[in-house]
């Protein structure tokens, strides 16, 4: 089971959140209102899943910039109301790989976050499998 931290100042928003995630699956293993909490929240449980609200992303805190750096592995999607091309194209460039849309659709957010986990996994897979990379099979 994927352990996850939700983080959103909006303690309505993290609660609908915890229920799809844990109804789909996914281990809550914590939540936090700011940024942060958030860090101190990863740190504690190393969660493969991190769904930030889109005010901890941009508040100037670099919370997903540390995040990267504390913990690589962990899949960080930012969680908003409104999306738009120059807000994607920054939140990817910060280390964001996923979006999730308010109003919540269970269906949906589960569906974005599985088809995330299977493309970073399947990436992670050709790099092993290409020859003369180290650890590669056939290397």
């Amino acid at each position: 089971m994927l352990k996850a931290v939700i983080v959103d100042s909006n303690a309505i928003s993290r609660g609908l959140l915890n229920t799809v995630l844990t109804e789909g699956g996914y281990e809550v293993v914590g939540q936090a209102h700011t940024g942060q909490n958030a860090l101190l929240q990863a740190a504690k449980s190393r969660p493969q899943i991190m769904c930030i609200a889109r005010e901890q992303v941009e508040d100037g805190s670099n919370v997903v910039e540390q995040l990267r750096a504390k913990l690589p592995k962990t899949l960080v999607f930012m969680v908003s109301g409104t999306l738009d091309a120059p807000t994607i194209e920054a939140a990817l460039a910060r280390g964001v790989q996923g979006f999730i849309v308010k109003p919540f659709k269970a269906d949906t957010v589960l569906k974005t976050i599985r088809n995330t986990v299977i493309a970073v996994v399947r990436k992670q897979q050709q790099g092993r499998d290409t020859p003369g990379t180290p650890g590669a099979s056939g290397a």
